[in-house]
């Protein structure tokens, strides 16, 4: 590992958008420890501790931990669904990136005493941003998610919500939502928005939502200084500015 050498986490990625960006990482100079079921399933606290603590005792640092690792539940609705199906797919798409999360935070802290310089990247969804007709755990996880990115950036490590569009992999091959599709999101596109957030271009965004092929790090970095306070969050949609609930 050369000197200074950046490090990056990335969960699942064995295949798909996870093995794009790990791709794209390695070719920025990045080191990258790719996980994967067999590596460390995400859900279970003491492999992912251990796999943390091996990547830190390697190379003593982790800069960018990308939290892409995720499933989906049967396309169908609440009452047709499989209660262990159900949960298994909010565990791994919260509690594995809650657990990554918290294990790659706290690892750092013991041994440097603080969490600067890490990143968060969180793979989410335009399906956190409502209510799913079918497929309902995999909405409720994203939205989920999300809550768990805004308690990252408030804990002081900057995080984003990455909506990396409908990228071609076996997962969205194989989901009837997307049979006779033929627009795609490039890879590179995500991968772009990730490695600009990894160097510090983006951190105004920390705790948002963006959207490969949407936004380009050109243009969120342009729209940075007209931000609101709760623009691109999960949040209450208000009837109007008298709302109590304001």
């Amino acid at each position: 590992m050369a000197a200074n050498q950046p490090v990056a986490i990335v969960t699942g990625a064995s295949r798909g958008i996870g093995r794009h960006l790990a791709d794209a990482l390695e070719e920025q100079g990045y080191a990258v420890a790719r996980g994967s079921r067999e590596v460390a399933e995400v859900t279970d606290q003491e492999a992912v501790t251990h796999w943390v603590d091996a990547v830190l005792d390697e190379h003593g640092r982790v800069d960018l931990l990308v939290n892409n690792a995720g499933v989906i539940d049967t396309e169908v609705p609440l009452l047709d669904s499989d209660p262990t199906q159900w949960w298994a797919t909010v565990e791994v798409n919260v509690r594995g990136a809650y657990l990554c999360t918290w294990a790659v935070g706290r690892g750092l802290r013991e041994r440097t005493g603080s969490t600067d310089g890490l990143r968060v990247v969180n793979l989410n969804s335009g399906s956190g941003l409502r209510a799913g007709e079918v497929a309902t755990a995999y909405n409720l996880s994203k939205s989920a998610l999300a809550r768990l990115t805004g308690s990252t950036h408030l804990a002081g490590i900057p995080c984003l919500d990455l909506m990396p569009g409908v990228v071609r992999t076996d997962m969205t091959e194989s989901m009837d939502a997307h049979v006779g599709r033929t627009e795609w999101t490039d890879p590179a596109d995500v991968a772009a928005l990730v490695l600009a957030f990894g160097a510090g271009e983006l951190d105004a965004w920390s705790g948002r939502f963006v959207r490969a092929g949407v936004d380009t790090p050109e243009s969120l970095r342009a729209a940075a200084a007209g931000l609101g306070e709760r623009d691109r969050m999960l949040t209450l949609h208000l009837w109007a500015s008298d709302d109590p609930l304001r």
